[in-house]
């Protein structure tokens, strides 16, 4: 039973929801691919409440799609099992014992894990990999890293189909390639080709950092890709967040409408990007 009293807040929030009504309105029936990561995965109460952002989402007709990581949990895997693990320019070096924990990790524990916090909070989420369906196809990216793997080719028929009835797929970053190998897949890169392929309207790159910074350190809120380009040539962009700005970059030339980098630390961070006025963290997008 709803209690009747008012108070403030409660006021605020009905205040809020009116105010949200336009970009309810603008994003019904839009696709917005979610890559998600960093903290969050390994915090109950984080995770409840990202599941049940996007149970929102999909609720007021958005078509989400989660594209997740999980590097910290592979990385606690394989010293589990005493699989020494090296890196060569910030990327895994996956030889075959190493994939197959890999594969465990990410399409087993890390993208079930996440499909049964939105199914708790009512969503229908459906767990695949880039191997399902042939969605991703790769090749190697660089031979010296071994299984790790570059999308050369997305089928996302299968993610369309389950948008029609109804069901949010959350994608765990593992692809095969064209003789039948399983690769590893930068969760940013692989997100960033999924949205490209399916053309969405947003792609939302969540990140510890509350966005792209300037000279500054302010947390620029709007840029063209060539702003983009700037700020790495002059070496503002610089360390973790350049893999980012050129999966963003990739995205927009692939046919993503907008790219936004921004904090997945923050409360409702999704639902404040898409459905209030100011947003949140970086909006990138061409002219």
């Amino acid at each position: 039973m709803k209690k009747r009293n008012m108070n403030r807040d409660w006021i605020a929030t009905a205040r809020t929801l009116s105010e949200a009504l336009p970009y309810l309105q603008r994003y019904t029936g839009a696709i917005v691919v979610i890559k998600f990561g960093g903290h969050a995965m390994g915090d109950d109460d984080a995770m409840r409440s990202f599941a049940r952002d996007i149970v929102l989402m999909r609720q007021v007709g958005v078509n989400p799609v989660v594209v997740h990581g999980g590097g910290p949990m592979i990385n606690a895997m394989l010293d589990r099992l005493g699989i020494a693990s090296s890196f060569v320019r910030g990327k895994r070096v996956t030889d075959s014992a190493t994939v197959e924990v890999v594969e465990m990790v990410l399409s087993g524990l890390i993208n079930k894990r996440i499909v049964q916090a939105i199914n708790a909070e009512g969503g229908r989420a459906v767990g695949l990999s880039g191997k399902d369906a042939r969605l991703m196809i790769c090749e190697a990216d660089d031979p010296s890293l071994g299984f790790v793997g570059r999308p050369v080719e997305v089928n996302p028929d299968v993610v369309r189909s389950l948008f029609a009835n109804g069901m949010i797929p959350v994608i765990a970053p593992i692809g095969a390639g064209r003789d039948g190998e399983t690769f590893n897949i930068n969760g940013d890169t692989a997100a960033g080709a999924i949205a490209a392929a399916l053309k969405a309207d947003r792609f939302l790159l969540l990140t510890d950092v509350a966005g792209v910074k300037d000279a500054s350190g302010e947390v620029v809120t709007q840029m063209t890709p060539d702003q983009v380009r700037a700020l790495i040539a002059d070496g503002v962009i610089a360390g973790g967040m350049i893999p980012k700005a050129e999966t963003a970059l990739a995205a927009l030339e692939g046919g993503v409408r907008a790219v936004v980098i921004l904090d997945g630390r923050a409360p409702n961070a999704v639902l404040l990007e898409l459905f209030t006025e100011h947003g949140a963290g970086s909006l990138i997008r061409p002219d």
